[in-house]
């Protein structure tokens, strides 16, 4: 089925759908608009706090929220394709800290990296500096979010313990975000397969 996806007004998150409400207070409300002249397109835009997606009036429930997923993943990955300097990403890391961990996480220095290709991020604690790698930019925000906010706990807990993922439970879409990120270095490793020559 054909899609599209634009943005309008101000960015921000994808959310985990249900109907009419956001799952996060601070995302996007999800509104869906179901029209008979619609007959195979699925649509999405931003509008003020909302997103709205427009699907043909046909579609079942299952359907309708398979679609939506799809969307809210398209376009939180055209909006993060606007990428963020290192100052835009200082203050998303403060306003990770606060809402996430008690503004408790105050990094020195948040900046993007080239050199990291077998890391996501990486944190010095001592320094108080944060380093997210470039292989992020264009994956959606909610993506992006879960690398700063797992770099942000370690300026808290050191280490992968029990307490470290404690902070993490907070953010709603911490599994989410992991499952897309192990998605991503296991389409890496499958093996190139060359393209097929014309005879």
């Amino acid at each position: 089925m054909p899609f599209e996806a634009r943005t309008c007004g101000t960015s921000a998150s994808a959310t985990g759908y249900r109907r009419g409400v956001s799952a996060d207070p601070s995302q996007h409300a999800v509104e869906v608009r179901r029209s008979a002249r619609r007959r195979r397109t699925v649509s999405a835009y931003r509008e003020g706090d909302r997103t709205v997606v427009l699907i043909p009036a046909r579609m079942s429930e299952a359907e309708e929220r398979r679609w939506v997923g799809v969307m809210l993943d398209k376009l939180a990955a055209q909006e993060s394709r606007r990428t963020l300097g290192d100052t835009e990403l200082t203050e998303r890391a403060a306003r990770l800290s606060e809402q996430y961990l008690g503004a408790r996480a105050r990094p020195r220095s948040v900046r993007w990296v080239a050199n990291q290709n077998t890391r996501w991020g990486s944190c010095t604690p001592a320094e108080g500096s944060i380093r997210l790698s470039h292989r992020l930019q264009g994956m959606p925000e909610y993506v992006v979010d879960y690398v700063l906010l797992h770099e942000l706990a370690h300026l808290l807990v050191p280490g992968h313990g029990p307490r470290f993922w404690e902070l993490l439970e907070a953010y709603p879409r911490t599994e989410r975000a992991r499952g897309f990120l192990e998605g991503v270095v296991a389409a890496e490793r499958l093996p190139r397969v060359p393209a097929a020559r014309e005879e």
